[in-house]
């Protein structure tokens, strides 16, 4: 039979080896290695009958049946560096073949277009959900000034495949019928409840704060402990104040993820710290609440301390209620298949964020071992995919 799990985790492993680098998985926006990976996409595509193109940025198209506005499913073929090869793949593959499945069983065929999106992860130029953004006509003019690592911006890297960039912010919205989105679960949930599948009911809203402190560098061995103004010292109160509210608020997860020090020798007491907080929850007021009891802690420490602090707000998006009708059908398929019905909050972001601004989207997770992602050792069971496709199928067949 045409689209089996077996196909999907084989067509996973051929993606898996194709990489920037020859060690580790690593496919991020406009590389020679992203342009590999879509063209095989494009072959299986085409294999499945789908009528595919590619926009601007570089998503992946594939068309099936009729003019009016399309169902879309897909996922992202980007990676982050040192990638498991699941996150993103599973998602465009299993949806590759719930296409191939009806195909070869003579379902009636609805509008569909399966979308390999060219950028989630934003690993090249900072810039979450770049080819989601462009597909539902969000993308904005100014990304084209972004500039990576090496100095090349957003616009020069789309001209490098040929495509105009100043077409990336033309078109409209497009309109879409829905959105559904398959993806490796990221977190241990399923696993410990043994379920194969879940259904997603928000996508957790996001805030990011840089917060600076700024003590006063001294000799670590002739500056007495009583009149140090030590940045890290402070820095390290503030990293167990965050942890301590975010246990302290349910569904709420808060992480101090990186710091930087200056001068960050060992025989200086460190003059600066620089921290990046990122604190998430499916309520925008439960956020808002810790975050701003958060900052009440930083000012306190630092004031305790005699230390300096600024707080800048880097990064805040809302959280994203998906639709309950496709939600409701897709506990539906579930239910038909034989499982039991289990519904979480994605505490990472998606591609069905963006989509969700422009049509109903939902959301369905597959169990992956040990809850672990964006590491080589992803992985998921070949019969938690065969279940995933068997719910895809019936939701599609519901439509």
């Amino acid at each position: 039979m045409a689209g089996t799990a077996a196909d999907v985790l084989a067509r996973a492993d051929e993606l898996g080896a194709i990489s920037e680098e020859p060690d580790r998985l690593v496919r991020r926006f406009g590389t020679p290695a992203l342009a590999r990976a879509s063209d095989r996409v494009a072959g299986w595509m085409e294999e499945a009958g789908l009528t595919v193109r590619r926009d601007a940025v570089g998503n992946l198209i594939g068309r099936a049946a009729g003019d009016a506005p399309p169902f879309v499913l897909g996922s992202h073929l980007d990676t982050v560096p040192n990638a498991g090869r699941y996150d993103g793949p599973l998602g465009i593959l299993v949806a590759l073949a719930a296409v191939e499945r009806l195909s070869a069983r003579g379902a009636a065929p609805i509008p569909l277009e399966v979308v390999a999106f060219a950028d989630e992860e934003g690993t090249r130029f900072g810039t979450s959900y770049l080819g989601s953004a462009a597909y539902t006509g969000g993308f904005e003019r100014e990304w084209l000034g972004l500039v990576d690592a090496d100095g090349i911006t957003l616009g020069e890297a789309i001209a490098a495949t040929g495509e105009n960039p100043d077409s990336a912010a033309e078109p409209p919205p497009p309109q879409l019928a829905g959105y559904l989105e398959v993806h490796i679960e990221q977190g241990p949930v399923l696993e410990r409840e043994d379920l194969p599948v879940g259904v997603v009911s928000a996508v957790a809203g996001q805030t990011r704060p840089r917060v600076v402190v700024t003590g006063a560098a001294g000799h670590a061995g002739t500056l007495p402990m009583n009149g140090r103004r030590d940045a890290l010292a402070a820095a390290a109160e503030i990293v167990l104040a965050v942890e301590r509210i975010g246990r302290g608020t349910d569904g709420l997860v808060a992480t101090v993820g990186a710091m930087e020090l200056s001068p960050n020798v060992a025989n200086v007491v460190p003059g600066e710290a620089r921290l990046l907080l990122d604190v998430r929850h499916a309520e925008d007021d439960a956020r808002a609440r810790a975050t701003d009891a958060m900052r009440a802690e930083v000012e306190r420490i630092a004031s305790e301390r005699g230390v300096d602090v600024t707080w800048t707000l880097r990064y805040d998006t809302p959280a994203v209620e998906l639709s309950p009708d496709l939600r409701r059908r897709l506990e539906g398929a579930v239910e038909e298949a034989g499982h039991p019905v289990r519904t979480l909050v994605s505490g990472a972001g998606h591609d069905a964020v963006m989509l969700a601004r422009v049509c109903p989207a939902a959301m369905l997770f597959v169990r992956c071992a040990g809850g672990i992602s964006h590491d080589p050792r992803e992985a998921v069971e070949e019969a938690d995919v065969a279940v995933a496709l068997d719910v895809v199928e019936r939701f599609l067949r519901g439509l």
